[in-house]
């Protein structure tokens, strides 16, 4: 909260809003700079039809607690100017992480629009929960480098230009599809097309880290049929890609011919690691030099 004088020399008071990451489901994924926000929030706003009740165990006792599930923006915007107002914190709690698919961009507009100061804190996204809850690694060297997210087009937001699900398949590395559930077919339709072969595999997962929680693996190929067994339509997230299957092939940054900053590399093992790319070209070593790795 930060105070200021106005022109009349009556102290003028801003509110601050944290917008809160508050991971896939389970209470417990949630950083602790996440708790200690919801715990500090004067006002705590979640949606009860994406985030799981149990984070509203980290609010005080006498927080102000509302719902926004059925609130439209400017169902909210008069909290956001009373916070601005009384110099009040609000927490507003956003699933998975705030920066994919949250509508976080133009609230964080809007508060700075009324003077609020704003912060973001990260969340656990639900892909990387997928990715642990059946235990693959979504980057395997000489597999697959990337991680595209996306959704499929048509949907009530358009798609910019050139950001389709079967461009994205043409790749071939790992994808993880949002909000695409309930048109399941075409998903798959789309994939097929962009050159994922049918025996990919893929994982679908409802409500991933929820009591209720459903993950099943399948293909490329069966991913329609799935889903439609088990007649899911949302808060259900696709992962497709080879890297979920092939076995965890050698990484050149835990080899120990590599050498970064706090590590020599074996002369015998470092001559290996040359000639092996000097065999495939274009390969980088994997984070080389660089001493980190994501």
């Amino acid at each position: 909260m930060t105070t200021a004088g106005d022109t009349d020399g009556a102290p003028a008071t801003t509110g601050k809003v944290w917008f809160v990451g508050a991971g896939p489901g389970a209470a417990d994924l949630l950083t602790l700079r996440a708790a200690r926000v919801i715990g500090a929030a004067d006002v705590v706003v979640w949606a009860a039809s994406l985030v799981h009740a149990d984070v509203l165990t980290h609010a005080r006792a006498d927080a102000e607690i509302v719902d926004s599930s059925q609130l439209p923006m400017e169902g909210v915007l008069p909290l956001y100017e009373r916070a601005a107002a009384r110099g009040l914190t609000v927490a507003r709690i956003h699933s998975g992480d705030p920066a994919l698919w949250g509508a976080v961009q133009e609230q964080l507009d809007l508060c700075r629009a009324l003077g609020l100061d704003v912060e973001v804190v990260p969340g656990v996204s639900a892909f990387t929960a997928v990715a642990a809850l059946v235990g693959r690694e979504l980057t395997i060297p000489e597999v697959a480098q990337s991680v595209i997210l996306t959704r499929l087009e048509g949907g009530r937001t358009p798609m910019p230009p050139g950001e389709r699900v079967r461009d994205f398949a043409r790749h071939g590395t790992t994808m993880a599809l949002f909000l695409s559930a309930a048109r399941s077919g075409q998903v798959q339709a789309e994939l097929l097309a962009g050159g994922y072969p049918a025996d990919t595999p893929a994982v679908v997962a409802y409500q991933a880290t929820w009591p209720d929680e459903l993950v099943v693996r399948c293909t490329v190929g069966t991913l329609e049929a799935t889903v439609k067994r088990h007649r899911l339509w949302k808060h259900t997230l696709f992962l497709v890609g080879p890297a979920l299957a092939a076995a965890g092939t050698r990484s050149h940054l835990y080899h120990p011919g590599h050498f970064h900053t706090f590590r020599r590399a074996e002369p015998a093992a470092r001559a290996q690691l040359r000639r092996r790319r000097e065999e495939t070209p274009g390969d980088d070593g994997g984070a080389a030099g660089t001493g980190r790795a994501g």
